[in-house]
């Protein structure tokens, strides 16, 4: 199964995510995001970063990124798409997930292992999960507070599209201590923390990061059995 990861201008994490999409058994794919080619993959990954140097607000240009058409084309269609902190907000100013996400609470930048629960495994990227499970994985943001109308909120809480919540502290002002959401398919996955920074024994702090590499691509096999 091929899993494309995008670099924006900015980006930090491309690499590392393409690393843990070949650590989980999957065929990494290259995406440049001015190119309006999503190369054949099977899902894709928008890694985290300060894509275009963050300017108007975080993802707001990345959204108009030519290779952002066809991502956004491809989700709409059912195409598995995950947003990793800055791809998050990439997810957000696409339209893809609601919300938004603003500035730390406390004004600085946050960087830690920060545990989370699972709340759901209803979604192609967290099916290999167990529900309720604790999971650690790196955090590093400045503009990681999620936010919504209270409409949203509970609109996501009802449908059961809160995939991933903080535990123990709030590290963001993120409202309900969302710290990841889905769209109503559940093909579409956004999460402010770095699973692709928790997948070797050696570097961060474990494997708690890998399910939701692992979960794609059984997700793909499935469906094409």
């Amino acid at each position: 199964m091929k899993v494309g990861v995008v670099t924006f201008p900015g980006s930090l994490d491309d690499a590392d995510a393409r690393r843990a999409v070949t650590l989980a058994g999957g065929e990494a794919v290259a995406l440049w995001h001015a190119d309006a080619d999503l190369k054949g993959v099977d899902a894709v990954v928008l890694p985290g970063g300060f894509s275009y140097g963050d300017y108007l607000r975080c993802g707001a240009i990345a959204r108009f990124a030519p290779v952002m058409t066809e991502v956004v084309r491809g989700a709409e269609g059912g195409l598995p798409v995950l947003g990793i902190c800055n791809g998050f907000q990439v997810l957000c100013e696409s339209h893809l997930l609601p919300g938004a996400l603003v500035r730390n609470d406390h004004q600085k930048f946050i960087c830690r292992d920060q545990r989370l629960r699972v709340e759901t495994t209803a979604t192609v990227w967290t099916s290999d999960f167990t529900e309720g499970q604790e999971i650690t994985v790196p955090l590093k943001n400045g503009e990681g507070g999620f936010v919504a109308d209270e409409a949203t909120l509970d609109r996501l809480e009802g449908e059961g599209r809160v995939v991933f919540r903080y535990l123990d502290v709030n590290p963001n002002g993120s409202l309900r201590d969302i710290a990841g959401i889905s769209n109503e398919r559940g093909n579409v996955v956004g999460l402010m923390p770095h699973p692709e920074h928790a997948v070797e024994e050696l570097f961060g702090p474990g494997l708690d990061g890998l399910g939701l590499f692992t979960s794609v691509l059984k997700a793909g096999l499935e469906a094409i059995a």
